[in-house]
């Protein structure tokens, strides 16, 4: 028996091979063909497209036009002629011929008078005319009288205009004639409108070379236009990624979307350029700050080998440097990996809710050896009870960043000041101050970038990398937490953050 396959395990399809190879060999093609080509190609076709269209309309809007004509023309020219011949009161038994002719040259049509098994009765007498070689020519209709006799008896105008063999005929019966029925027989030729339709095929001909040479001059500078500023941009683009930075994107003869392009790129070069420094920065911090802990541990267990091995006093001093500068190391190292974790979401966010207000004062404990060893002083205004919702951790470390990048960066008068405290019934704000030189204006949107580190030396009770705002900004971001940073040159920074108020457990 088959096994049963679920609804969410059922195999998926396989795409056909055929079309698989279809679009990778169209796929091959798009990447080969340059967009001049593409560009000439398009215009081309389009040009020769609408002067086929226009020749092709023109030739069945005229084909049809002229036929319409003709056939109006031979209908009230055939009547007319009737009645000439009618008016006539003998015309029978007189030799008409001559009469005949006349009426064929003045109406531009030709005139015969048939009985009923196509043969012509006139213009055919002999003995009238006999200079004129037409006379002696015999005509006969029996072949078309079929056509004409069917014509007339499905009509009830008593006339009939109908096409065959190249010409327009307009038939009608007349009189009897020696005791038998009569048609007359009045034919136009259609040779005009084929001799026109002959000569616009050589004309659309013509017009078509013309048009694809002219086609071929215009969209070659056309899409020489268009590609130009691509071709230049590409060029540039090369040189960008070799680590010219002083490419500029903008240039002549550019439309409204490659300027706009142009700008782009040119902000994707600042942009570029910025981080390449600030990344080379990162480095050499980075570099520096291993290197000191580095330096350290080597030195310090040097002395432990050659000097105070054998005394216990300064061989457990000497290794507690060691274990120090190994916790730094550590920490520096720990700062790189959250930032690559955090932003590229690898940890998941482990959302609980707890008392901001005592982490808060869990976090302060850990600089109070500032306040003992360095004379720092942390003012601070923590509302009591105020509960969120979030990753404990990773918004302690949020909370441990801020206030390290306020003691480094705070005045000579060594504070900081601290407030949490509710804002709204559904939000509380947590915001830190420091007293230093403070950002200035367009370094502020800088600050959070994971390379930036402010230029201004300063001594470092809290050592880090540079790092320590971009980890803060990915975790609120993650969080969709608002946050922010006021700041004025010469009075000092807040940052702040703002956290959802969440009622106590």
């Amino acid at each position: 028996m088959d096994q049963f396959i679920p609804q969410y395990q059922k195999p998926i399809k396989q795409p056909n091979p055929r079309k698989l190879r279809r679009w990778e060999k169209f796929r091959k093609t798009q990447s080969t063909t340059s967009i001049y080509f593409l560009l000439w190609a398009i215009f081309t076709a389009l040009s020769l497209m609408i002067v086929l269209m226009t020749a092709v309309s023109q030739r069945v809007v005229l084909s049809q036009t002229y036929r319409d004509q003709a056939s109006r023309q031979v209908a009230e020219k055939g009547q007319i002629i009737k009645r000439e011949i009618l008016r006539e009161p003998d015309w029978t038994g007189g030799n008409y011929s001559g009469y005949l002719r006349m009426l064929s040259h003045m109406y531009d049509v030709e005139v015969y008078v048939l009985d009923g098994q196509g043969n012509v009765l006139f213009p055919q007498e002999p003995n009238f005319d006999p200079e004129a070689p037409e006379v002696e020519e015999q005509m006969d209709f029996s072949d078309e009288m079929g056509v004409l006799l069917a014509e007339l008896s499905e009509t009830r105008n008593g006339y009939a205009v109908y096409e065959t063999e190249g010409v327009y005929v307009y038939a009608t019966e007349l009189s009897k004639y020696k005791d038998m029925n009569t048609y007359l027989y009045v034919g136009r030729s259609l040779e005009l409108i084929e001799a026109v339709t002959a000569r616009m095929n050589v004309r659309v001909v013509l017009i078509s070379i013309f048009v694809f040479m002219l086609s071929f001059a215009l969209t070659s500078v056309v899409a020489g236009w268009f590609t130009n500023p691509i071709t230049e941009m590409t060029k540039k683009a090369r040189r960008l990624a070799q680590g010219q930075f002083d490419v500029d994107f903008r240039g002549q003869n550019y439309g409204k979307e490659m300027v706009d392009l142009a700008e782009a790129l040119n902000h994707a070069r600042d942009e570029l350029s910025k981080t390449d420094r600030m990344q080379k920065d990162l480095i050499a911090n980075v570099s520096h700050d291993f290197k000191t802990p580095l330096t350290m541990i080597k030195g310090y267990a040097s002395m432990i080998m050659e000097i105070s091995g054998d005394i216990p006093e300064k061989r457990n001093k000497h290794a507690q440097v060691i274990v120090d500068e190994s916790d730094r190391l550590a920490s520096l190292v720990n700062d790189v990996l959250d930032l690559s974790k955090i932003s590229s979401g690898i940890e998941a966010l482990k959302q609980t809710t707890f008392d901001m207000s005592s982490y808060l004062e869990e976090v302060l404990g850990r600089f109070d050896y500032l306040k003992e060893t360095k004379g720092y002083r942390f003012i601070t205004e923590i509302e009591d009870g105020l509960f969120t919702s979030g990753d404990e951790m990773k918004l302690g470390q949020v909370l441990y960043n801020l206030i390290g990048n306020a003691v480094n960066y705070t005045g000579d008068d060594q504070t900081v000041y601290v407030r949490l405290q509710k804002e709204t019934e559904t939000t509380f704000r947590f915001s830190v101050t420091d007293t230093g030189k403070g950002i200035k204006a367009e370094e502020i949107s800088e600050i959070w970038n994971r390379y930036y580190r402010s230029s201004e030396t300063h001594k470092r009770p809290v050592r880090g990398t540079g790092l320590g705002l971009s980890i803060v900004k990915t975790i609120l971001e993650r969080h969709n937490f608002l946050f922010g940073v006021d700041s004025e040159v010469g009075k000092g920074s807040t940052f702040y953050v703002i956290f959802p108020l969440i009622k106590a457990p």
